[in-house]
């Protein structure tokens, strides 16, 4: 299934991507937003792709590479910079890491600063189908096994519910995923392992719909979308490693170096807004975004999963 980058003239509006620019894309995923930036870079442009799945890594190079040498692609911003030839296999750089570590990465690649960083916290229709790792409640990936990290550098989450005591994992549910039936839910899981495993998505699946009352969310979302969605957060530290790499822009960025980041959470939202305060108190950086952007009304009906997008911008000092 194909991925359409969410916000992505947005993404280019304010980053604002030049010829001959570094931008780094820290969560280039199958590299949609990465095909757009590097149309405006080109020829001399380079983009540092970052992701902890290696099986993204080669998607986004196959479709930079396919879509870069097409002759017939126009830049977004309507330039000619992007028409002209270009070495890919020279201009992309794509690591398997954390976007946390970029300041490491950067390091270890000899690279300088970059004049552009984007964080797109979302996750890919890739990402959630097929992924092996049970990030999806979807029939189709019922019985893959209940990892949901993207990496092996974490524990698996059919490891913590193993270890997780009832209250810390109501708790965990309340925090990341907002979910009213937090209790119950705990309660249902650790009963659950006390008998036997919950080894696979689908019967972490079935467990939560039974918890839960039959009117659930008046059936506007799956039973099982917010525990899900606080199970993967808790299990990749998601907003740890965002505040980290935002408490390193300085690091990553040069001067008048332009960050954007998109969320789909109200955690991950008030955590980019916060620092970014902060930051322009400190007279790091200035904000660019008083107000979150968000898809428009097309873009949503297109995509419904876009409706919850939030952009922020900032600009380094």
């Amino acid at each position: 299934m194909s991925h359409t980058p969410v916000l992505l003239h947005e993404v280019i509006e304010y980053l604002n991507p030049q010829p001959g620019k570094f931008i780094i894309d820290g969560t280039i995923g199958g590299g949609g937003h990465a095909v757009g930036i590097f149309k405006e870079i080109l020829p001399n442009g380079r983009v540092l792709g970052v992701d902890l799945d290696i099986s993204s890594l080669e998607r986004a190079r196959e479709k930079i590479s396919t879509e870069i040498k097409n002759p017939s692609f126009v830049p977004l911003s309507g330039t000619s910079a992007g028409r002209q030839k270009s070495n890919i296999k020279n201009n992309l750089i794509l690591v398997s890491g954390n976007y946390a570590d970029i300041p490491k990465i950067l390091k270890t690649k000899q690279l300088p600063k970059a004049d552009g960083l984007l964080l797109d916290l979302g996750f890919s229709s890739d990402q959630l189908r097929g992924s092996g790792r049970g990030f999806s409640f979807d029939p189709a990936a019922e019985n893959e096994p209940l990892i949901m990290t993207y990496g092996d550098d974490r524990e698996p989450v059919r490891n913590l519910l193993r270890k997780t005591k009832e209250y810390e994992l109501e708790g965990i549910l309340k925090k990341f995923g907002d979910e009213r039936f937090a209790k119950r839910i705990a309660r249902a899981i650790v009963s659950r392992e006390r008998k036997k495993p919950i080894e696979t998505a689908g019967e972490l699946a079935a467990i939560v719909e039974a918890a839960v009352p039959g009117i659930y969310e008046r059936g506007r979302i799956h039973p099982a979308t917010r525990t899900f969605q606080a199970l993967r957060i808790y299990a990749n530290d998601e907003l740890g490693n965002l505040e980290r790499v935002l408490n390193e822009l300085s690091e990553i960025l040069d001067s008048q170096g332009r960050v954007a980041v998109i969320s789909f959470h109200s955690l991950e939202d008030r955590i980019v807004k916060h620092t970014f305060r902060d930051l322009e108190r400190q007279h790091i950086l200035k904000i660019m975004t008083k107000k979150p952007v968000t898809a428009s009304p097309e873009e949503m009906r297109e995509n419904p999963r876009n409706r919850s997008a939030k952009l922020r911008a900032a600009e380094i000092m």
